[in-house]
């Protein structure tokens, strides 16, 4: 009887932070679930999952962002060119390559799984995952607009603007729009 209503005790204790406990194994095991699964090499010649070959979609989407962000850069700069599909370098030396891993897809797959488990009614996760897609596609494209602009004259940046301060955002913003849906669009579905 005491472990019953022990276990009873923790459920009650725990459930005010039931979503964010779901946030958070979600996101954790489908980043796992990424890492373990897409495999491909830094030259982003070649994508596999489970062993397929899946490179042309990242290969599509990395020449897109690369295009997509030479155009934002050129507005502003004539400094500024395209090597090949990937790269895009300045006249001062420096420049970046958009590899299969900066193509914005992981994001995207982590943002449908966050949707997909939190309580709330289908009706609008077919319209927000659309949504946070799009707000990924963008983002990632300002993201190596801005970490590109910024290298330029500072390459010795780019690790901490990649690896820390733009990926942290990212995860920041899926969480911002996460925390609308369970605060604002969630509790709206339910009065309907």
């Amino acid at each position: 009887m005491e472990l019953k209503s022990l276990i009873s005790n923790l459920k009650s204790q725990i459930r005010p932070y039931r979503d964010v406990i779901i946030f958070m194994v979600t996101l954790l095991v489908a980043n796992f679930f990424w890492k373990f699964t897409f495999v491909g090499d830094e030259d982003g010649e070649r994508v596999t999952w489970f062993g397929m070959d899946v490179t042309a979609p990242f290969e599509m989407m990395s020449c897109h962002i690369a295009s997509a962000v030479y155009w934002l850069l050129s507005l502003g700069r004539d400094t500024v060119y395209m090597v090949g599909d990937h790269t895009i370098r300045f006249d001062s030396g420096s420049g970046t390559t958009i590899i299969w891993g900066c193509s914005g897809l992981k994001q995207s797959f982590i943002w449908m799984c966050l949707i997909l488990t939190v309580q709330g009614g289908w009706i609008h996760k077919l319209w927000y995952i659309p949504l946070g897609w799009g707000v990924c596609y963008g983002f990632n494209i300002l993201r190596i607009f801005l970490i590109s602009l910024f290298i330029e004259f500072h390459p010795e940046w780019f690790t901490i603007l990649h690896d820390y301060i733009f990926k942290y955002l990212f995860y920041a913003i899926l969480f911002g729009l996460w925390v609308i849906f369970v605060e604002k669009i969630r509790p709206n579905a339910s009065k309907h």
